[in-house]
């Protein structure tokens, strides 16, 4: 194959971005996805009630990831912390993939836009079944523009990739949300236009809709799927206390390139001498709101918003050069020379060594256990494995997935990452207890609790140390282990 400077500009542009979404990916949520899957794996059946905490135990629970679950307990069974870490990086790389082949425009406009829908969304890449949904929404978005732009059918995957979706991640309702604006949009042109393009896009559109409405029922839970997204926004203390169910904070970083992307795309449009779609309009505005509402949700927005983005930049970028001919690049024709060729190569094995170089560092088993130390009670769950203590246990929330996996079934956990379990009361009364406002004592006392694993230095680590009749059994810079001593 003919290396020229443009293959050679998209092969390193792939390249890059696999090196890109090569990370250590694990966090807190990670934990307890990994114990439920091994709990499945080794009981052969569904874990559709709690088992790992001993305020909710028995309690039925709507696990929403299961199919996600087991594939990454097997992962980890047969490559570590590292295997997760590549299948991660590889869910990131195709569902960029999908965007790259949505949009128009050249390949270098195309790489551009990319790579800041990457930027945009890379905070949240993490070894959770969240990034499944992600990649499903790029797919969603890539059957829709085959739909819309290229007059290629393909709308019978969509209910499909739904039921796939409903058992992998409970973000299913973005592929609706797709649908639905999708759907009208198409619609109010249909009957502005009355009728000039004909009624079937708006009834193949209609149809998919209705059965990925359907295929939304083929889960272990039934028709109770269909509410579980209201269920899990209507808990207030997500919004109030969990960073990424928040509106972006846009003094930092990560939010900040989702600013330089919204406008990006408002300037683009503002700039293209192509007029905007409805549809394109109202799914802007749609994702904008999504992204608004919950930081969590930028992830989407770049998938969703990258190909309108290259439309109308490619649009722009050619009124700007009508204005400005400086502005145009001379295309190149025909096969580079040989010794251009060989040059290319060159370069492409050298940025394909780095990028290597690159994603083996979070393959390395250590690499990960020191970047899980410095955010998990790796050494309060060691010295409680060494130095088995009764509970109950009351726990921080952001330890809950972790101790989970670490201490199951000796030490269920009071809370974890599973918020559609707890309830908005109980994560409240969790919250005033770890806050040390009020009557903590007497919720302790209520519930038992001989046993507190916190954030060192937390309002309740605080108040315990001058409480009499608590002792510290095991302090670090992260967490703290305090028992009752009477």
């Amino acid at each position: 194959m003919t290396l020229t400077t443009r293959r050679l500009a998209t092969l390193i542009f792939f390249v890059g971005l696999f090196a890109m979404a090569a990370r250590v990916a694990v966090d807190s949520d990670t934990f307890w996805h990994l114990r439920a899957g091994e709990w499945m794996l080794e009981e052969h059946r569904l874990l559709n009630f709690d088992v790992f905490s001993h305020t909710r135990a028995g309690s039925p629970w709507i696990n929403h990831s299961w199919l996600s679950e087991i594939p990454m307990a097997l992962i980890f069974r047969a490559f570590g912390f590292g295997g997760l870490n590549l299948a991660t990086t590889l869910v990131v790389w195709l569902a960029f993939f999908f965007v790259y082949h949505s949009g128009e425009g050249g390949s270098y406009l195309r790489a551009f836009c990319v790579v800041l829908a990457a930027a945009t969304s890379a905070v949240y890449w993490s070894a959770r079944p969240q990034i499944i949904s992600m990649l499903l929404a790029a797919t969603f978005a890539y059957v829709l523009h085959l739909y819309r732009w290229r007059g290629i059918n393909r709308l019978w995957l969509l209910p499909l990739l739904m039921l796939a979706w409903v058992n992998l991640h409970g973000g299913f309702a973005i592929g609706f949300i797709l649908l639905a604006v999708t759907l009208a949009g198409e619609a109010i042109k249909f009957i502005l236009a009355r009728g000039v393009e004909g009624w079937k896009p708006v009834v193949w559109l209609g149809a998919s809709g209705f059965a990925c409405a359907v295929a939304v029922l083929f889960n272990p839970y039934g028709p109770q799927m269909l509410l579980y997204p209201f269920k899990t926004v209507s808990i207030g203390v997500l919004q109030n206390y969990i960073q990424e169910w928040q509106s972006p904070n846009f003094h930092a970083r990560e939010a900040q390139v989702f600013i330089v992307m919204w406008l990006a795309t408002f300037s683009a449009v503002g700039l293209s001498r192509r007029r905007l779609d409805l549809t394109d309009l109202l799914l802007f505005a749609a994702f904008t709101t999504l992204a608004l509402l919950a930081g969590r949700n930028t992830a989407v927005f770049a998938v969703v918003i990258a190909p309108i983005l290259m439309r109308h930049a490619d649009s722009a970028i050619a009124e700007l050069q009508d204005q400005f001919p400086k502005l145009k690049i001379a295309e190149t024709t025909g096969s580079p020379p040989r010794r251009l060729a060989a040059l290319n190569w060159t370069l492409l094995i050298v940025v394909a060594a780095a990028a290597l170089l690159k994603t083996a560092l979070p393959l390395n088993p250590a690499t990960t256990l020191e970047a899980v130390a410095r955010v998990s009670p790796v050494g309060a769950a060691n010295y409680l494995k060494q130095n088995p203590t009764a509970g109950p246990m009351f726990n921080s929330y952001n330890f809950g997935g972790y101790l989970v996996w670490a201490l199951y079934p000796d030490l269920p956990v009071y809370v974890d990452g599973r918020t559609d379990l707890y309830d908005d009361e109980f994560l409240q009364e969790y919250l005033s207890v770890y806050l040390a406002e009020p009557g903590w004592e007497k919720r302790l006392a209520e519930q038992g609790i001989r046993l507190v694993v916190v954030d060192t230095n937390s309002p309740l680590a605080r108040e315990l140390r001058q409480t009499p009749g608590w002792a510290v059994r095991y302090s670090d810079t992260l967490a703290v282990v305090m028992v009752k001593t009477n």
